[in-house]
């Protein structure tokens, strides 16, 4: 990545979306093969002048506002949403990815010990996160559960990501947004401090999802719950209502367990199903 890199993708984005991409008129008479500065700026809401100083490489910091604003305008996939982010850090000399002697990089080593528990677990559906809801580990159970909703196709599978990226986690969870906050308030409560791997992550997203996610990453955001019930639309077992309890693994380990249960009858002959365990072999817990 060259170092005015931020420059020359605006410049090119700009040029490459026609004023009818946007909804603008577009006149007879245009040289310009895309959207003109003063068309940009209008639609991202700053100044002509701010915008040349950026594309000409002379404002190398724009704050994330800006960025999410101009990504906005010129209709940017998530994809280039997140290449925008990484172009202007590139460009301003801020190292990415951002590191620091504050925190550790997440956890992603599974001790054998906590392999065999989940092993043990099995077929019940059950997860090991680290701090930033990145899935480490999973039961068979949870593979079963969850698979077919697509919240595995990542290479590297995070909840919170899951949520708030992909559309599918609105039909996966008729109570998104009471799942939204609290994978969210899940998120908040495994950092502390300045961590400069969850900024990343709040970066990304607040680029990729916008205020649905960034709005909850307030402080005011409501605390996590280790204990409670969720409701699923599964596309092969229909809707279930599942007790979860979260264990939380020893602070060195950055981790944590969920595991997953049925709680009613209809939900409890449905996982018999979906994970192959023996009729009654689970006992369902009341909510």
């Amino acid at each position: 990545m060259s170092d005015n890199e931020l420059a020359a993708f605006i410049r090119a984005r700009r040029e490459s979306v026609t004023p009818a991409d946007v909804g603008l008129p577009t006149g007879p008479r245009r040289r310009t093969p895309g959207l003109r500065r003063a068309e940009l700026a209008t639609l991202a809401g700053i100044s002509v002048e701010y915008l040349t100083r950026l594309e000409q490489g002379r404002d190398r910091h724009p704050s994330p506002q800006i960025l999410n604003a101009l990504a906005d305008a010129l209709r940017l996939p998530n994809d280039e949403r997140v290449y925008l982010r990484f172009a202007a850090k590139a460009s301003s000399g801020y190292p990415f990815p951002c590191t620091g002697a504050d925190s550790e990089p997440p956890a992603r080593e599974v001790r054998p010990t906590v392999q065999a528990l989940l092993d043990r677990l099995e077929p019940a559906p059950a997860v090991l996160l680290n701090r930033l809801t990145d899935v480490l580990a999973f039961t068979v159970g949870y593979e079963r559960l969850t698979a077919p909703l697509g919240l595995l196709d990542a290479r590297f599978p995070n909840l919170v990501r899951f949520v708030f990226t992909d559309p599918r986690a609105k039909i996966a969870y008729p109570d998104w947004d009471r799942i939204a906050d609290a994978r969210i308030a899940a998120l908040r409560s495994g950092s502390f401090g300045a961590d400069p791997h969850l900024a990343e992550l709040t970066a990304e997203l607040t680029a990729t999802a916008g205020a649905p996610f960034s709005d909850r990453m307030k402080p005011a955001a409501s605390s996590s719950r280790p204990t409670g019930f969720e409701r699923l639309t599964h596309p092969e077992a229909g809707e279930l209502r599942l007790a979860y309890e979260t264990l939380e693994l020893p602070s060195a380990d950055d981790q944590r367990l969920i595991v997953y249960l049925p709680a009613d009858t209809a939900t409890s002959t449905a996982l018999d199903r979906l994970t192959g365990r023996r009729p009654g072999a689970l006992r369902m817990v009341n909510g």
